[in-house]
């Protein structure tokens, strides 16, 4: 088992405010530089001091990032298998790809073995472009070999370096977003400081580098920033222009660099539909970012040679029946309120159907299934009927797939996070409801829907747009642990921008009856600076003590086993084992494997659950035959899987694989009725007591305290 020690010695129709009130808010905030030249100046100093501090900002967290994951491991000092080991589980697997461009003699033959790849599963010639998204590896490699920097960096560094580069502009995104939102580079600065001391809650990308996330989510920040600024109103041509280039490019780099991109993609087609159905943003733009949406997909389905999962996913089937939808429903938005909301609901109705008879049609045509294990995980998740299926019940006994924890809001309490942004998303969700009940009702009602009292109430496109972004993924991170990355940076900028913004506290001192344009200006500057300065009080200290404490990595039995395969082991052996595992089977030995946790395909769901049998109640000459059935040369055992507890009864690998084959599960407790008890002894608890029965099918050649590998017999 991995453990870490201490070292050793060493527009369509924008809402608009109150126009005096926000005039007077703008002659407020323009005292100081009173003529129009000098207003200039101060709009450029003020953007190049913004734009320094962005750029600083990302900087510093880069390297604190580095020094962090440098601090924990010791990487500097550790062995090159050592530092292989600590990509764990599928990191080390796309890891291995970038090592594997290296070692190629030329790019050329690079390429050929990732196109027709026969090591990553065993009897099988697949498309790693294809079946994977690893043309970041490749596009690394390639520069790797091009410059001329061999000399001085080694391959590894270039690889990390490169990821906690992209945390850089993925802080500096943040931090312009926010920026746009609020209109002062103070709440980008504030959002910057929250994304570092909420860490935990924010990135994993210190313990979890080549992690597909890590490449994408820097990449999906742009396109949100590029997104908030495009939804702007009167933009001019060039401006507009150049805003959809850079949606376009971060859309496809997003998509390019993580599998989930599609889900990812179709919350945030939810959010467009949901604007534009309430009339909330331009119907314009919003096809526009549709359309980028599928290009950028569609571009990739063909980089990834016409990958079945990304022309049989739910975003491609949605988008496509909004767009036909809209063009038969083409008086969507006029009539009065009870007209308007009966054609929402249809509309609603016409594009739910049209998806799901879409992607059912695509799904046969292509005889689609590899995300369907995604469908039964969601299916049993929900409540809609329990499930012994092994993959589903996988994913539901992992912590990261289950609900966020609850100790999550204390750790972002602590900060003041989520204060900040339960106070600015109750203000604009007031402030949404009432624009949105505003644009449902007809013309002789909106003058009076849209007032409180005698102030006005609205909300910019752009602040509509992130405001339902961060509930449909606040809802996602609630129900899947794992999807919080993508809601707790975006809080981060969420809470930020409503503290710096102007309209949040105007429309909030109106509704006390407490308004002034000089409060506005006091609110929006001295609230968000207390606060910077009690993060720096509070969380400053410990994040010294962190930088200061040292550790290394330690990891002696795994070590032993991959030295132990590199130096008795054949080149072209063949291993079976836990998904896990083998992931630095191939890393740190490049032998082939049966199975790998890149589990995005059905037939190797159905090898795993195959393999796994290893850890179930089986015949030994069962056991063999489908372990020889793959190809199978030598299989590792694992104790912590054996005799697992960290997961509770009911969760564990052997407890998945006894429901699965209708067999009662160990140990105290009830099993359902129609459970049977085995006909044979678990596996890997009967095959170390070298029985004559396992010792005709299986050799030991290799033991520590963790690991035991043995020998399959050719012979039946």
């Amino acid at each position: 088992m991995i453990s870490i020690r201490q070292r050793k010695g060493i527009q369509t129709t924008e809402v608009s405010a109150d126009y005096t009130a926000q005039e007077e808010n703008a002659k407020l905030e323009d005292k100081l530089p009173s003529s129009c030249t000098s207003r200039r100046l101060w709009k450029i100093l003020s953007f190049t001091v913004g734009g320094t501090v962005a750029l600083c900002i990302g900087l510093l967290t880069s390297v604190y990032l580095a020094t962090l994951h440098e601090n924990d491991l010791w990487f500097s000092n550790i062995k090159e298998v050592e530092r292989e080991i600590s990509f764990r589980t599928e990191c080390g697997l796309y890891y291995s790809y970038y090592k594997q461009m290296l070692q190629a003699p030329t790019l050329m033959q690079g390429f050929r073995g990732l196109i027709y790849d026969n090591k990553t599963e065993s009897m099988r010639t697949i498309n790693l472009l294809q079946r994977m998204n690893i043309y970041q590896e490749v596009f690394l490699s390639i520069l790797y070999r091009v410059l001329p920097i061999q000399k001085y960096i080694e391959p590894v560094y270039f690889y990390i370096y490169t990821l906690f580069g992209l945390q850089a502009i993925y802080v500096t995104a943040l931090y312009v977003t926010s920026w746009l939102l609020s209109g002062t580079w103070l709440s980008g600065l504030l959002a910057a400081f929250w994304y570092v001391t909420n860490r935990i809650d924010t990135t994993r990308v210190e313990f979890t580098i080549p992690l597909r996330e890590n490449w994408a989510l820097p990449f999906f920040a742009i396109q949100i920033a590029a997104i908030t600024y495009f939804l702007r109103p009167n933009l001019q041509p060039l401006s507009q222009r150049l805003t959809l280039l850079a949606i376009f490019i971060s859309t496809f780099l997003f998509s390019l660099t993580w599998q989930f991109n599609q889900f990812m993609m179709l919350m945030q087609a939810l959010v467009l539909f949901i604007l534009d159905s309430l009339d909330m943003l331009p119907a314009m733009k919003v096809t526009w970012l549709y359309g980028i949406q599928l290009t950028g997909l569609l571009l990739v389905c063909l980089l990834q040679f016409f990958n079945s999962m990304i022309l049989g996913s739910l975003l491609i089937s949605f988008n496509l029946s909004v767009l036909i939808a809209r063009k038969l429903q083409k008086n969507l938005k006029t009539g009065n309120f009870l007209n308007r909301l009966g054609k929402l609901v249809l509309h609603l109705f016409v594009v739910l159907c049209l998806t799901l008879f879409l992607n059912n049609i695509i799904k046969k045509i292509l005889n689609l299934k590899s995300d369907e294990h995604i469908f039964k995980f969601l299916k049993a998740k929900f409540g809609f009927g329990a499930t012994r299926d092994f993959d589903a019940n996988l994913y539901l006994c992992e912590e990261a797939f289950g609900l966020l924890p609850f100790n999550t809001f204390e750790r972002l309490s602590d900060t003041l996070l989520f204060y900040a942004y339960i106070f600015v998303l109750s203000i604009t969700v007031i402030a949404a409801l009432a624009v949105a009940f505003r644009n449902l009702s007809d013309s002789t009602n909106q003058q009076s829907m849209c007032k409180m009292g005698k102030y006005t109430i609205g909300l910019k496109p752009e602040t509509a747009y992130n405001l339902i972004h961060t509930i449909l993924f606040g809802f996602l991170a609630l129900s899947t642990m794992r999807m919080k990355y993508l809601w707790t940076s975006h809080m981060c900028v969420f809470a930020s921008f409503g503290l710096c913004s102007p309209e949040i506290w105007e429309l909030l001192l109106k509704l006390i009856h407490l308004y002034n344009p000089k409060r506005i200006c006091i609110m929006r500057y001295s609230i968000p600076i207390l606060i910077l300065l009690y993060l720096c009080y509070k969380f400053w200290p410990g994040m010294m003590d962190e930088l200061s404490e040292l550790r290394e990595f330690y990891d002696p039995d795994t070590v032993e086993l991959m030295n132990w395969i590199n130096a008795n082991t054949p080149g072209k052996a063949v291993f079976a084992g836990s998904m896990q595992l083998l992931a630095g089977v191939k890393l740190c030995t490049g032998r082939t494997l049966t199975n790998h946790p890149h589990y995005e395909d059905n037939s190797l769901r159905e090898r795993t659950k195959a393999v796994y049998q290893i850890y179930a109640k089986r015949a030994p000459e069962e056991v063999h035959a489908l372990l020889r059935s793959f190809g199978t040369d030598y299989v590792i055992l694992e104790d912590s899987i054996c005799y697992e507890r960290r997961h509770h009864r009911g969760c564990r690998l052997r407890d998945l694989l006894d429901v699965a084959n209708g067999h009662m599960m160990d140990g105290p407790g009830e099993n359902d009725p129609d459970l049977k008890l085995a006909g044979h002894p678990r596996f890997c608890e009967e095959i170390k007591k070298n029985l004559p029965t396992y010792t005709a099918y299986f050799t030991r050649v290799f033991q520590n305290k963790t690991f035991h590998v043995y020998k399959l017999s050719r012979n039946k």
